[in-house]
């Protein structure tokens, strides 16, 4: 078959997504190279995934690392136009909402490259979210756009996409969860880090919980409050850490501090848990699949099937320990089934896709 298939990652939701896609494509039978853009380089979030999941060692590991939006979207510029221009791919395949993402769809798109955006179409309608500007440019650059859930096919037909160029494939991030589900060992990672049978597990990460100080202490406020309901285990973020420890967050009791934690043992925590307080988009997806009562802490998400299908509840600091109590009372319902497609095959149907694609094109 002729063509080549690049992929951009660069995140560990990055990472998650594109194993199944990288994996039915091997099988498919087009060329393909993997470019690690380095935006997460700490080993607990960047190469344990690779290994973990399956992935191939990176081709090229551009190692840009952190920085301002302004200057780690610069030098994602700079290098991955450099590695496009040397690779020639016939299709840029790009993933989730990241700098990374963003980058990769511009490079390609002044180099008349086509690109494929998998996690297309999610949008929470709020423009202070960097994520939320990053998708929807992608989405505008994008010739194939890969949706993981009805709504998001419907936001991209009011944005004038053409509807032969739209996807409805299901989630891949949840074909990673199925493929490694037994995996997930409750039991021995709360062993491991010394946590009561009853525990909740937090991640915050997003600029509006983590940037600001007085935002990191609102939040640090809030989760020793809902500590004094629960056990909390924070594994914590590079970003984030160091407004939410200077806000005092090693020092709640009943809060356990954690480093980056890899893939598997992050889901064995997760899938045990009594609860889970977030911010992450992806977590909200794999905690529906989990049954696992889940309350994210923002206004709005970009995945409102989690809400409807799953056991997602959007929070405010003021409303987290009463939910949180809800929750603990047995208020948490698992669905009784998960969204549609997320049945472990969309990386088999991105798959199909692209080679068609590049036998109409190749």
């Amino acid at each position: 078959m002729n063509g080549r298939v690049l992929h951009v990652v660069g995140t560990r939701p990055n990472f998650v997504k594109a194993a199944p896609v990288v994996a039915a494509l091997r099988t498919a039978g087009p060329d393909q190279f993997l470019v690690h853009t380095g935006q997460h380089y700490d080993e607990r979030l960047s190469h344990i995934f690779f290994r973990e999941l399956g992935l191939p060692e990176p081709d090229t590991d551009l190692g840009v690392g952190s920085g301002s939006h302004a200057r780690q979207t610069a030098d994602l510029l700079v290098a991955l136009e450099a590695e496009l221009t040397a690779r020639a791919p016939a299709l840029v395949m790009v993933y989730g909402d990241v700098n990374s993402t963003l980058a990769a769809s511009l490079v390609a798109a002044k180099l008349g490259i086509p690109v494929a955006h998998v996690e297309a179409g999610l949008r929470s309608f709020d423009m202070s979210m960097p994520e939320e500007v990053n998708r929807r440019l992608v989405d505008q650059l994008s010739e194939l756009l890969f949706a993981t859930s009805p709504e998001a096919v419907g936001h991209l037909a009011r944005e004038g996409i053409a509807a032969d160029r739209v996807h409805f494939v299901g989630n891949p991030m949840i074909d990673t969860l199925l493929t490694h589900l037994d995996r997930f060992d409750p039991a021995g990672a709360r062993a491991a880090h010394g946590l009561p049978e009853r525990y909740g597990v937090v991640t915050l990460h997003r600029p509006a919980n983590v940037d600001d100080p007085e935002a990191a202490a609102v939040a640090v406020r809030t989760l020793t409050e809902a500590a004094a309901h629960l056990d909390l285990t924070v594994p914590l973020h590079p970003r984030g850490r160091a407004a939410l420890q200077a806000a005092g967050l090693a020092d709640a009791p009943g809060v356990h501090l954690l480093e980056p934690l890899g893939y598997v043992e992050f889901m064995g925590l997760v899938r045990g848990a009594a609860a889970v307080i977030t911010d992450s988009g992806g977590v909200q997806e794999e905690t529906t699949v989990l049954g696992v009562p889940c309350l994210t802490l923002r206004t709005t998400t970009e995945r409102p099937v989690t809400v409807t299908h799953g056991t997602n509840r959007l929070v405010g600091h003021a409303e987290l320990v009463p939910a949180l109590d809800k929750v603990l009372d047995g208020g948490g319902v698992a669905p009784v089934e998960g969204p549609p497609l997320w049945d472990g095959r969309a990386g088999a149907r991105i798959a199909r896709v692209i080679t068609e694609w590049l036998e109409r094109h190749g």
